[in-house]
């Protein structure tokens, strides 16, 4: 997990109350409707900890719902986003539940595309408006959407990592962070890069070409 300053969690400019339940909310939401691509029909919260217990009184449910409606935590249409959310068409669902052994301020989202398409993703709001993402479609991840983020779903085989950092760096891309996880050896695997500058497409197409590339996520950084 990253580190962070006294800067950090001093929190960011937003709509209140808390920069947990608010900034914190809205900034995982808008990361993960980006993750879940355009056309969403529907989405489940399931709420975990602090965020079931104080999500209606602390507004996390309308900051969830402003991030899946690509709102900022400063937007002062946050406050309305539930009935804009309606007047769109746009189904949303709040359950509270038990994800196990994560940090208190921690949500799943469940997506549903117009297309019938499921995306779940789960993160946790780290105080200061801070988020850490660390599960997309049942798959490990870690990273902080502080970054423009590309998630690389891979056959785990020999000289992978090394052929993708390598065309990384071939290119002038400047990796930041970086976190590979695999579930079995030889089977599906996952690298997450953050990087000081977006990939450019050119760049993606080449690791594309790689072969053995299930999947290529491109996430942009979101501002606190």
């Amino acid at each position: 997990m990253k580190n962070y300053s006294v800067f950090d969690i001093l929190g960011p400019i937003m709509v209140g109350p808390s920069s947990s339940h608010t900034a914190g909310a809205a900034r995982l939401a808008k990361i993960a409707s980006i993750i879940a691509g355009k056309n969403i029909a529907s989405v489940q919260f399931v709420l975990h900890g602090s965020f079931a217990k104080t999500y209606k009184g602390h507004g996390s449910d309308r900051a969830l719902v402003a991030g899946i409606l690509g709102m900022d935590p400063w937007d002062d249409r946050l406050k309305e986003s539930l009935s804009i959310a309606s007047d769109q068409g746009l189904g949303v669902e709040f359950i509270e539940g038990d994800l196990g052994d994560v940090h208190p301020n921690t949500v799943k989202f469940i997506i549903t595309k117009k297309s019938g398409r499921k995306v779940e993703i789960i993160g946790s709001s780290v105080g200061g408006g801070n988020i850490l993402i660390f599960e997309v479609d049942g798959e490990p991840v870690e990273f902080t959407g502080n970054y423009p983020t590309i998630i690389i779903s891979h056959k785990d085989i020999p000289g992978m990592i090394s052929k993708v950092s390598t065309i990384l760096f071939n290119e002038n891309v400047n990796i930041a962070f970086m976190n590979v996880y695999r579930n079995s050896r030889g089977l599906k695997a996952a690298m997450v890069f953050e990087t000081d500058t977006v990939v450019p497409k050119k760049v993606l197409d080449k690791i594309k070409d790689l072969g053995y590339i299930y999947s290529i996520r491109e996430i942009s950084p979101i501002k606190q």
